[in-house]
């Protein structure tokens, strides 16, 4: 349970980005030091300890809270990114979007076997931007120690997807029914 009142800084917007959905806006999460100060802290907390050498996040909100969730354990970031955004060669993975696919790509020497790795997003929906991270870590071998979500969409069972992937646990701070 977070010790911080973070549900005090989401803002519910109905029916955005389509109607009889309520998006859930972080923003003013990330634009209070103090919030995002104890979103960044309780996140890395439970992996405190195990030897977390890499964070690895999706663009663009895993950078926001997987950067200075690095920085807090001392580790290195390594940032997942859509097709032809990184410039040496890259190993990718591709997901299903409720209308397609997309994928996501690592440069290919970003991670090694020595690494352990925690998987760090904004949002943990139906697990699908996740599972494609947790595949790409292990291509190129590293050892995932975990995953850490800022908000974690019950309803849309993302542990169900996550657990067909891997066995590391999902640490998220606010839960969504």
């Amino acid at each position: 349970m977070a010790s911080f009142d973070f549900e005090k800084l989401i803002i519910d917007i109905p029916d955005y980005p389509q109607p009889g959905v309520v998006f859930k806006d972080i923003t003013p999460l990330l634009a209070d030091a103090e919030g995002f100060a104890a979103c960044v802290r309780e996140l890395a907390e439970p992996f405190r300890g195990m030897g977390v050498t890499k964070v690895v996040g999706a663009e663009a909100r895993g950078f926001m809270m997987g950067a200075p969730v690095a920085v807090e354990l001392g580790a290195g970031f390594v940032p997942a990114r859509k097709p032809n955004k990184l410039p040496r060669e890259t190993v990718g993975q591709e997901y299903d979007l409720e209308y397609g696919t997309a994928e996501l790509q690592l440069h290919k020497d970003a991670l090694s076997p020595d690494d352990r790795v925690l998987l760090v997003d904004d949002l943990a929906a139906t697990g699908g931007t996740l599972v494609a991270q947790v595949k790409l870590i292990e291509k190129l071998g590293a050892k995932l120690v975990g995953i850490a979500c800022f908000m974690e969409l019950e309803f849309l069972n993302p542990r169900e997807l996550l657990a067909q992937a891997t066995d590391v646990p999902l640490h998220s701070l606010v839960k969504v029914s």
